[in-house]
């Protein structure tokens, strides 16, 4: 009988689903090595293996079966693509045009050689980044740089805002996934991106207040408020929005840390002064790669620090998310104090969840975790954090909790966050 590589759902899904992968046909309880690549837009190749064995029926499913070795072991059912390692080094996976799938090619290797064994079956599969029936709609409206994704149907839709952070640029692949869930979510540029400022020196936050604007005019966005999910500085920015801004109900911030970091905000006659570093504290790390961790200046007086954003004048609750592994500040310490300030002020206790184990790129389920890429900062390379099993599972668990927070906070009666996760 011939051997099978079985995929289910077949032939393409998106990024942030499951994906069920069987052999049939094999001998019983035969040695096999799985592989996976895939090369991103870049030409940058991304590889995992895991060696298995079949069981008395000739058939392995990795929902049940446990790796003996490889890139992971045990039972890992997604572990052939969260477990991928860039061959180029301080390599990020990112999705730079969400209108075409990354793809996936899986083959089964006779034996437990991953480069050796006979090639038995072989399979491709398209992970995409646009569920069918989400609309992409480029916005350049006064100073806005974005992209609007809109859920399948008439709506109106709930919105949200998704900011990445210090690598600047206009990132789509997290908001273009959040749409499928039913979301209207713009993706929002704030430097380095066409005619925007090469250099995010200051926070000028009447920027994202254009783009709120902007984005509760459209008609398929319900108002009167809108959510925020920021990652990093993506979440620094976040928070100052959610603290400033009146059309803002729910707010995400993943590693993010509530203060300045290293530049002004300004918003009308506030000015908040940086919180600022100091490079000499930057320690070398193995093979040569930087750590950043305590480069940042001391928090002195805590949550009354002046370089700290008010995150007491946001209106709707907040949602902190942090690694706890986090080395590129301590951003488990910056969701504590946020929590301290919060409380000072009379407001209730956020929801945090830290992760062990988990570094600074917490991204959408099964990205590969980034352990150390170039820093725009220092313009070399340092480390991030993370162990890769439990970084992983991480990213599974928070997409969870983003999209029930936003579901729940933004009353979208329309979510399918728990129908495909």
């Amino acid at each position: 009988m011939a051997v099978t590589l079985s995929l289910q759902p077949a032939g393409r899904s998106c990024w942030d689903e499951p994906l069920s992968i069987a052999v049939h046909g094999l001998a019983l309880e035969q040695p096999v090595t799985l592989r996976a690549a895939l090369r991103d837009e870049k030409g940058a190749l991304f590889r995992a293996h895991a060696r298995y064995r079949a069981d008395a029926r000739g058939d392995l499913d990795l929902a049940r079966a446990s790796a003996l070795g490889g890139s992971f072991s045990g039972i890992e059912p997604m572990g052939l693509l969260w477990a991928m390692e860039p061959e180029r080094p301080f390599w990020r996976l990112i999705k730079r045009d969400v209108q075409t799938p990354f793809v996936v090619e899986l083959e089964v290797l006779d034996g437990h050689e991953p480069d050796g064994g006979r090639l038995l079956a072989r399979a491709v599969h398209e992970r995409h980044f646009m569920a069918p029936g989400v609309r992409r709609v480029p916005v350049r409206e006064g100073r806005v740089r974005a992209t609007l994704f809109l859920p399948p149907g008439d709506g109106p839709f709930p919105g949200i805002i998704d900011i990445y952070g210090v690598g600047g640029g206009l990132l789509e692949y997290r908001a273009s996934l959040v749409a499928g869930h039913g979301f209207a979510t713009l993706a929002l540029a704030f430097y380095d991106f066409e005619d925007l400022p090469k250099d995010f020196n200051i926070m000028e936050v009447d920027y994202f207040e254009e783009a709120v604007c902007s984005m509760l005019q459209h008609p398929q966005v319900r108002g009167p408020d809108i959510g925020l999910l920021g990652l990093s500085l993506g979440a620094d920015v976040c928070l100052s929005m959610a603290s400033f801004l009146k059309n803002v109900s729910a707010t995400v911030s993943i590693n993010g840390s509530a203060f300045s970091g290293n530049r002004h905000i300004h918003y009308k006659q506030t000015m908040i002064p940086p919180l600022g570093h100091d490079l000499r504290r930057i320690k070398v790390a193995f093979s040569g790669i930087l750590d950043i961790l305590d480069i940042q200046n001391d928090i002195v007086g805590g949550y009354e620090n002046p370089s700290m954003i008010p995150i007491e004048k946001a209106k709707g609750p907040i949602l902190f998310i942090a690694g706890q592994d986090d080395h590129c500040w301590r951003s488990e310490l910056y969701a504590q104090i946020a929590s301290e300030r919060l409380q000072a002020h009379g407001k209730q206790w956020p929801q945090v969840i830290l992760y062990p184990g988990t570094g600074h790129y917490i991204e959408p389920p099964y990205f590969p975790m980034c352990p150390a890429s170039v820093h725009k900062l220092v313009d070399k390379a340092v480390l991030w954090g993370g162990e890769v099993r439990a970084h992983s599972k991480a990213q599974v668990h928070a997409w969870k909790q983003i999209l029930s927070f936003f579901g729940k906070h933004l009353d979208n009666t329309q979510s399918r966050a728990s129908s495909r996760l």
